[in-house]
């Protein structure tokens, strides 16, 4: 049934299109960039947690040096371990058809009969490697992608310092391996660096680990806490090189994909918050100015019996209507983008179900968060209408009294034109409106800042990671530590300018009751290709004794420099030493720490032996050097910095470019929706006014100028109190997005800071130009004639 209050509300709706349609668009981009967001967290969250269930992915994780296939019966056994499964796990050097560069390959034991205990394969092509085959390899997807292999192909591998042919008989997936990083880096390089599958007698043979195994995978029940678990383990496997069991929080895949998902809640909280402030503003000023407009209709319609609660539930339906068409076209929109930001995660996280599902809970959450704040904005404006009594209604509303305030007692003031002298008293004596006004496009101009921020950061994370730290050319790692005979090998190579050779020694730092198992690095006083920088990401220096410490490992630790700590290593004779800690080391990439070569020698109580070495390589001679490391035996990895640079950027471009994209397009929309609907309620509250002004001969521009000069006056004000309350937001993201794999350095880059301001300028005047195109074809005699409406 059509009701005088529902042909009003239409009509309403018609007259204000412009203003509704902005306020719309802005609940759009909140439910839209919300919606977006949240669904992709649950994609990748559900798909994380039902891959890890269905394949049994494993609880604690332990590699060893060598250990008996008893001793892992015994683990088996201990109270809270429900499955284990003992593994052989190798690094080896692997040549891939139609590529120049030497590759990486993990090789993986599996049974020869059945499937896994724990981390089960998911085959997505080819079928299991047939028992008494020593040649069938199944291979991890991302790394046949990437290099165009199938099965049936075949690839060379260095296999405890013998070539063997593989064949591919199988194209797999692990929850282990869902990020692949290579060897000694949290970066992915698919291309050369893969996993591959055998069957464990094969694997045994080949690296003389028959009744042995050098990896272990446990799962547990959680009737024991899994530190107790870890301790019974570290305890039985450490006279065989144990190097410390780690719970799953700390596998690097499962890390890695943790962060991501916990960093996409994050920013699905924040960036909706400010376009639904934004919401509850622009609502805020439309409905106030209609009820302004229709005081006489409010009180005809109270004097003729409507109730106060049903001409505040005309209002409100008022909000309803422009909440629901914008968190419509929100919700469409959101569906779309967090579809493709879900089929971009899937290009390089490995999940054999990653699907972009819509989840009602998340559409019908956000719909009720859009309409609890939007109706939160349009009830300090519905309470206007409720308190208007008839009699009070039906006059003509009385003008403000006011007196002169701080802005006209100012001498700047008197030095105005009698338009700007408008224009500022405008803004001083409605303080409330102009700050909220200010507010919504500060708001823009600072996502405007936090979108180019993530492109600063990465940026300037390449250049301090790989111009500053690691400037060699390529990284070899050895199967076993090597004495410096070795090193003159490399020298020998073509195309060698330098090789930098270093030692890690797997670790266990203790302090008080905070301990963390990492990596103890020794590093050349003078090193030339691989440098540390302090928190300024200026040169450090070595000392020569004392150990240095990553500033996040630091603050794990709870230690400054000049504090003892206790560390335990992992190998050899596990022997135990307190050190003190020499200084800080800026790393924003991992977890480590790092002591002089020589005071890392007497600490581990070995002469000159090496894990691995960089390599500075005269580019002519690549191709002459990777034909030569294939052949090496006692290289197992290969890392090229080009690559994993090539690489990563790949996935930053794809990945931070949408989702930064999306964020900037949408504030635009904010600032454009905010200028304009301020400057067109303006232009209505004062057309007469206008008109009055044109009559006594103002001219356009002069006319133009007191309509737009306070929303241009408000910006010039909002864009710095934007960019600075950007520069904030971004410091807050870099805290709370840190994590133990990479940190993200705080930087903003004039260039982001003057595209924001421009952007937001220019928005600003063009919505300006739309309202002053109204004034140019504005009918003096009507408007004059008419009644304010």
């Amino acid at each position: 049934m059509v009701t005088t209050l529902s042909r009003l509300l239409r009509k309403d709706l018609w007259q204000m299109r412009a203003q509704v349609f902005a306020a719309a668009m802005v609940v759009a981009c909140g439910v839209a960039t919300y919606v977006a967001m949240r669904s992709t967290y649950a994609a990748l969250l559900h798909a994380q947690q039902d891959y890890y269930m269905s394949y049994r992915f494993a609880d604690l994780f332990v590699h060893l040096k060598r250990a008996p296939l008893s001793v892992s019966s015994r683990i088996a056994r201990l109270p809270g371990v429900t499955r284990s499964d003992a593994r052989v796990v190798f690094d080896v050097m692997l040549d891939v058809p139609g590529l120049a560069e030497p590759a990486t390959g993990r090789v993986v034991s599996v049974p020869d009969q059945g499937w896994p205990a724990l981390n089960l394969l998911h085959l997505q092509s080819g079928r299991y490697a047939e028992p008494g085959r020593d040649d069938e390899v199944l291979l991890s997807v991302a790394f046949a992608e990437a290099n165009g292999l199938h099965t049936g192909d075949g690839i060379g591998a260095v296999i405890n310092g013998r070539w063997k042919h593989l064949r591919i008989v199988g194209i797999a997936l692990s929850p282990e391996y869902i990020y692949e990083a290579g060897a000694g880096s949290i970066f992915p390089d698919n291309r050369h660096y893969g996993v591959l599958w055998m069957g464990r007698d094969a694997v045994a043979a080949a690296f003389r680990m028959e009744g042995a195994f050098n990896d272990l995978v446990l799962a547990l029940d959680g009737s024991v806490s899994p530190r107790e678990v870890t301790t019974a383990v570290d305890r039985l496997l450490a006279p065989y090189g144990g190097l410390g069991a780690i719970e799953r929080e700390e596998q690097i895949s499962h890390r890695f994909i943790s962060d991501e998902i916990a960093q996409n809640r994050i920013t699905s909280t924040y960036v909706p918050a400010i376009f639904f402030f934004v919401a509850m503003f622009l609502l805020h000023n439309v409905l106030s100015r209609l009820i302004d407009t229709q005081r006489t209709q409010i009180g005809l319609l109270k004097a003729f019996g409507y109730s106060n609660e049903r001409i505040g539930a005309h209002y409100l339906t008022f909000a309803c209507v422009v909440v629901a068409a914008g968190a419509m076209i929100g919700a469409a929109a959101g569906m779309l983008l967090g579809s493709r930001l879900t089929a971009m995660y899937a290009t390089y996280y490995r999940f054999p179900r990653l699907e972009y599902r819509v989840d009602a809970s998340v559409i019908v959450g956000v719909a009720i968060l859009t309409l609890a704040t939007s109706l939160l904005g349009a009830w300090t404006s519905v309470r206007k209408a409720i308190r208007l009594m008839p009699v009070e209604a039906l006059h003509a509303q009385l003008p403000q009294s006011f007196t002169a305030g701080w802005g006209e007692r100012a001498a700047l003031y008197r030095q105005l034109s009698v338009t700007s002298r408008m224009i500022v008293r405008n803004i001083v004596r409605r303080p409330v409106k102009a700050w909220l006004s200010l507010l919504a496009i500060a708001s823009a101009a600072a996502i405007l800042v936090v979108g180019g921020f993530f492109f600063d950061a990465i940026d300037r994370l390449f250049d301090i990671q790989f111009r500053l730290v690691e400037r060699q050319d390529v990284t070899v790692m050895f199967a076993q530590p090597v004495s410096h005979r070795a090193m003159y090998s490399l020298e020998r190579m073509p195309g060698v300018l330098r090789v930098e050779p270093f030692r890690e020694i797997p670790v266990k730092l203790t302090s008080g009751y905070r301990s963390r198992r990492t990596t103890l690095n020794g590093i050349a006083p003078r090193s030339g290709t691989h440098q540390l920088l302090d928190d300024q990401f200026l040169s450090l220096r070595t000392p020569s004794d004392g150990i240095l410490l990553s500033s996040r490992l630091a603050a794990i630790l709870d230690v400054r420099a000049g504090d003892l700590l206790t560390v335990e290593m992992l190998e050899g004779d596990r022997r135990v030493r307190q050190i003190r800690v020499a200084g800080l080391v800026g790393d924003l990439v991992g977890i480590r720490a790092y002591m002089n070569q020589n005071a890392l020698g007497r600490f581990a109580g070995e002469g000159t032996t090496w894990s691995g070495a960089y390599l500075a390589v005269d580019r002519p001679f690549l191709g002459q050097l990777y034909a030569k490391l294939k052949q090496t035996p006692a290289i197992s990895a290969v890392a090229l910095r080009r690559s994993v640079i090539e690489s990563f950027r790949k996935i930053v471009d794809e990945s931070v470019r949408l989702s930064t994209s999306i964020n900037v397009v949408f504030a635009c929309i904010i600032t454009f929706g905010v200028a304009y609907n301020g400057a067109r309620i303006a232009y209505s509250e004062r057309i007469q006014q206008l008109a009055s002004l044109r009559v006594l001969g103002f001219s356009r521009s002069e006319v133009a100028w007191l309509l737009l000069g306070e929303q241009f006056v408000l910006a010039a004000v909002a864009v710095p109190l934007g960019l600075m309350l950007g520069f904030g937001t971004c410091a807050w993201l870099v805290e709370r997005l840190q994590t133990d794999l990479y940190r993200i350095p705080l930087v903003v880059g004039a260039p982001t800071l003057a595209a924001a301001a421009l952007v937001t300028v220019g928005a600003v005047v063009c919505s300006g130009a739309l309202v002053a195109w109204r004034i140019r074809r504005l009918d003096l005699i009507a408007v004059l004639k008419a009644r304010e409406s």
